[in-house]
């Protein structure tokens, strides 16, 4: 037996589902500015080991020369990328949701044997709620990333007007390189929370569409007792 349950609001799927487009385009043209000053490798006594990204990837992707393009979408799409954050934020705080996202004294334990048990090695998955102890984590930390963006966004954007945000990302380089890191970190989230919805099935990602989900329904068991017996 199957029955509809309600699983995300409105709210919730709204602003997911902003972010989306809105993250993609944050990252395509922070590429285009990037490309002016591709500074970060990895380099041992100056010899040159590792470059993100080489000169084929700017030229596959038509990166190259579009600084003021790059620049123009940035600094533009922020804005929708705080409101959205900021909003999402407000609606867990106003509406109580915080309770079920926030990670508890449990949550880092048990996300080992939630990622143990997506990799086929533990049988038993913890107890499951709204959101299991990895999901509370992950969900957690992309806000936290999120905020971080913004802040070290602003101390690249006007480091003289936002002297004091500089100062505190350590210095201009420093926040160049922390909103570097957050991008690599928004990247990597993005490319588990696909295989995790992946492997959850359809029926997952049609409640973040729907805010519904399908579940089965145990029928329960009826068990006849002595008094039945000789009421028969």
């Amino acid at each position: 037996m199957k029955s509809i349950k309600e699983k995300h609001s409105l709210a919730m799927r709204w602003t997911h589902w902003v972010n989306f487009p809105v993250l993609m385009i944050m990252i395509w043209s922070g590429m285009l500015i990037y490309w002016a000053n591709d500074v970060y490798t990895i380099t041992i006594f100056g010899h040159k080991l590792f470059q993100f990204f080489p000169a084929g990837f700017y030229k596959f992707f038509n990166i190259p020369s579009r600084l003021a393009e790059g620049m123009a979408f940035h600094f533009f799409f922020m804005w929708f990328f705080a409101i959205n954050g900021l909003l999402y934020v407000l609606y867990t705080v106003i509406s109580g949701e915080w309770r079920q996202l926030l990670p508890q004294k449990k949550s880092f334990k048990e996300a080992w044997q939630v990622l143990l048990h997506d990799l086929h090695i533990r049988k038993i998955l913890p107890p499951q709620d709204k959101y299991n102890a990895a999901q509370r984590i992950a969900y957690t930390s992309i806000v936290v990333m999120g905020f971080g963006s913004l802040v070290t966004g602003l101390a690249i954007y006007k480091p003289v007007q936002f002297y004091w945000i500089t100062w505190l990302c350590g210095g201009y380089t420093m926040a160049r390189m922390e909103h570097f890191i957050l991008t690599v970190g928004y990247v990597l989230f993005f490319l588990i929370h696909v295989v995790q919805v992946m492997i959850a099935g359809w029926n997952n990602f049609r409640s973040v569409i729907s805010g519904f989900e399908v579940v089965k329904i145990t029928a329960p068991v009826i068990t006849k007792t002595a008094d039945d017996e000789k009421s028969i």
